[in-house]
């Protein structure tokens, strides 16, 4: 009998990490649908400018298995590992997307730097925009040094666009707790971002 795909990640993931470098050939076509998901809520939260879905899942994906020593515990954990890893990708985007407009001479960052991706499809972020997404890492790493959960919460909600139910799963906690801290980290996050 077959596992099921949580069982199934959650076991190809332990093996990785066990040295079994094979198990991520396995697992990619079990998380890829889930990170497209993630990274296409990216797109979706954020409409004045263009993001590749496959490009930021990819990114993603090579940062997760370039990690010098994983540790993940489960499925669940990958994935609050990999709304982090896209968090950081989009993070350092728009910093070098300011730097780039203030004149730095700071290398530009693509996503997109492989032909089978059109050229339309590349990031682009206003400077506005920019701003925003650095002040809300920014908070965020506050609000992680003031209640971890709030932060992880933010992260998966806002980063990795997780329902309510993906994120008290990802979590291990009740929707009704994500409901709760979701609605303190806002209402956090506003006052410290003003």
């Amino acid at each position: 009998m077959a596992k099921p795909p949580s069982a199934q990640v959650t076991q190809l993931l332990e093996d990785y990490c066990s040295g079994r470098q094979e198990a991520m050939d396995q697992l990619l076509p079990l998380v890829y649908n889930q990170l497209h998901k993630m990274a296409r809520q990216q797109r979706r939260a954020r409409r004045d400018y263009t993001l590749n879905t496959t490009a930021l899942v990819h990114e993603a994906y090579i940062k997760l298995i370039k990690h010098p020593d994983p540790s993940w515990e489960n499925r669940a954990h990958f994935f609050r590992v990999a709304a982090k890893a896209m968090r950081q990708i989009l993070v350092d985007y728009a910093k070098a997307q300011l730097t780039a407009k203030r004149g730095g001479d700071a290398p530009r960052l693509s996503l997109n730097q492989t032909s089978e991706f059109p050229l339309e499809e590349r990031i682009h972020l206003s400077e506005e925009r920019s701003e925003e997404l650095l002040a809300v890492d920014e908070a965020l790493k506050r609000l992680a040094a003031f209640d971890e959960r709030l932060s992880q919460i933010v992260e998966l909600r806002y980063f990795a666009g997780f329902t309510i139910p993906e994120t008290a799963e990802a979590l291990d906690l009740s929707p009704t707790t994500v409901k709760r801290d979701w609605t303190t980290a806002r209402a956090w996050l506003s006052r410290e971002l003003g």
